[in-house]
Parts: structure tokens; sequence; C-alpha cells
């Protein structure tokens, strides 16, 4: 049988024995300092991962009335604030590769949401735009951001700080990914 961390030992800061206050796991000076840093509930990791799949699931219910699902939302928000776009500027934007992206765009497509058709301008390349329902959808999901806004219980000021601490996060992982690439020579 599994039991719950009482709530003040579930939400301790992991401990630390030196004067350092980042909570460094490389800081510590014995195995027993650093056991706190292997607890599941103090993985910044799986908290994110959490509240991503949670955001997902209020998504979900929201998004069903407009009939897309979360990635083809976002493939949706891209094109209504960018309008035509190269498939490759979408997959940049949202952060996907082509192989993930083109069954989703290939599914908007047959839902008569999107067009895709080469550039006239370059073969290589095939640009999408928003079809007329495409762009009328957008007058629909004008009220997704209130609705996942209320669902968070967190005031915009709040949310607003949260989004650029997450940017934040990101370009710093983004560039610690760069730094700990192998050399391509």
């Amino acid at each position: 049988m599994t039991t719950t961390p009482a709530p003040a030992e579930r939400d301790r800061e992991p401990r630390s024995d030196t004067a350092d206050s980042t909570h460094s796991p490389d800081s510590a000076d014995s195995a027993g300092s650093t056991d706190d840093f292997l607890r599941l509930d103090q993985q910044i990791c799986f908290s994110l991962n959490a509240a991503s799949r949670a955001f997902g699931g209020v998504y979900r219910v929201i998004l069903k009335e407009l009939g897309l699902t979360y990635p083809q939302y976002l493939v949706m928000l891209a094109l209504w604030e960018h309008g035509e776009l190269p498939v490759k500027k979408v997959g940049e934007h949202l952060r996907l590769d082509s192989g993930t992206l083109s069954p989703l765009l290939k599914r908007l497509e047959a839902a008569g949401l999107v067009r895709r058709e080469r550039s006239a301008a370059d073969e290589r390349s095939v640009v999408v735009r928003p079809t007329e329902e495409g762009t009328a959808l957008r007058g629909r999901a004008v009220r997704v951001p209130r609705r996942i806004v209320a669902a968070t219980g967190f005031d915009l000021t709040e949310i607003l700080e949260l989004r650029a601490r997450l940017d934040r996060l990101t370009s710093a992982l983004d560039t610690a990914l760069l730094e700990d690439a192998p050399d391509p020579a």
C-alpha cells in the first residue's frame, strides 16, 4: 500500500548542506543530502509534465466544441496570427517536426479548415493558409483563452508572470542543449 506524504513533508524544499541557496544537487556533500533531489515530488520536469497533462485535459473539453485537438488548435493559432506560412515556418513556431506536423495539416485540410499548396516562388516549399471556414472558426475560438485562464484559478497578472518564467526556462534549456551538443566535426 502506498501512502501520500503529509502536506508539510510533500511541500518542503530539498535540503542543502551548503550555504548555497540555489539547492543544486551538485553542491551536496553527502549521499543523505542528495536523497531529496531524487524524490519525484522534487522534480521540476514532473511538475511541468503533470501541469501539461492537466492543461491537455482542460483543452480537450474546451476544444471539443470547436472540433479541434490541442495540436490542431496550436496550428490554427499560428495561422490566425501570421496568415499564410510555409509548413516549415509553422513547425518552427510550434516546435514540431514535419513528421508530426504533416498529419495534423492533413486532418485540418480534410476538415476544410486549411489549404496546403506548393509555393509559386519555390516549388520545394509547401505553404498553408486558413480557408474561409478556418478563418471563421477564429471568432468562436476567442473564448478559449478566457476559459483557460478561469480554469487555472490565476489572475491575468499571475498568468503573464508564469508565461514569462516558462519562456525564460525554455530559453535556458535550449541554450543548455546547444552547449552540450557534440561538435558536428
